[in-house]
């Protein structure tokens, strides 16, 4: 069952947003970097991989057959994200007011169908998940949070953007221009930033029910959200073996686009690396880690 959410109350002090603490002990580069590059799209990088899915297929296999009938490759990289993030906390800092803050929660964002129909609307869903998750309590929390959405839908960031729409123009881009006031010294509310889809720790987004490969996603200006991650289809290739013999693999790309804001190319690589052991074996994930890393002060 999913863990029940921490219930410490978090000291803020001067300088801190509600979702986030400020990092102030970067080094003098990491400081001025969004002086320099100032916007989300002027810092991203990009990263691409694909993976075998020969371990990942046998993993869900198994979890279809203790019950969890939807268990597929989305609950995995989830899975392997927030166990990163457990252990390399950078991977959760976001940069906002040129300042950069450690987030407090780890809350992706996903668009799902409001209805299983191929006319119904998309919208936007935040899911949060504490640190230690493993694939069973991913999958149980965002099935529950999609389930929840679907039956009662409302109260969501598309009414929010709805109202703003009745707008004319000019009003339009004040209220949008206000809003990135108000976000730009921290004080935007805190019930706008659970509901925006352009505030939080990560974007995910599944290409492979489109047919198509994974696409680098740029990342929001607006909002704090710091990495866009696209995985696409699966596709086969005939691998000549080492004893002579033919084999069909299946592999899945994915990508990554990442603000650089909030660390530097050896830490997001670094972490990449450790992704990818537990998408070579997921049965690790099962297992919750030793300790949780706090990010520095």
């Amino acid at each position: 069952m999913p863990i029940e959410k921490s219930t410490k109350k978090i000291k803020r002090r001067f300088g801190d947003r509600v979702e986030g603490r400020r990092v102030r002990t970067l080094t003098p580069i990491n400081k001025i970097t969004p002086y320099i590059m100032k916007t989300r799209n002027t810092r991203m990088n990009l990263f691409k991989d694909e993976i075998n899915t020969e371990k990942i297929d046998e993993y869900i296999k198994q979890k279809k057959a203790e019950g969890r009938m939807n268990f597929n490759i989305m609950h995995i990289f989830l899975a392997a994200y927030v166990r990163a993030v457990s252990q390399m906390p950078a991977l959760n800092r976001f940069v906002s007011g040129y300042q950069v803050y450690a987030r407090h929660n780890i809350e992706v964002c996903m668009v799902i169908k409001k209805e299983m129909t191929l006319d119904a609307p998309d919208t936007a869903i935040k899911v949060e998940f504490e640190r230690d998750a493993t694939p069973d309590e991913v999958y149980d929390i965002l099935n529950k949070t999609i389930e929840d959405y679907r039956n009662a839908p409302g109260g969501d960031f598309d009414n929010v953007a709805g109202l703003l729409n009745y707008l004319p123009r000019f009003l339009l881009r004040f209220a949008v221009g206000f809003l990135e006031f108000l976000d730009y010294f921290g004080i935007m509310p805190r019930f706008l930033t659970r509901l925006s889809p352009f505030h939080g720790s990560l974007f995910i987004t599944s290409m492979g029910s489109l047919g198509i490969p994974p696409i680098y996603h740029h990342l929001y200006d607006f909002g704090n959200v710091p990495i866009f991650m696209a995985f696409g289809t699966k596709k086969h290739r005939y691998e000549l073996q080492a004893d002579g013999s033919v084999k069909r693999n299946n592999y899945v790309g994915f990508s990554i686009v990442c603000d650089e804001g909030i660390t530097d190319g050896f830490y997001y690589a670094a972490a990449f690396k450790y992704m990818l052991r537990f998408y070579k074996n997921p049965w690790l994930l099962d297992t919750r880690p030793e300790t949780i890393v706090e990010d520095i002060p």
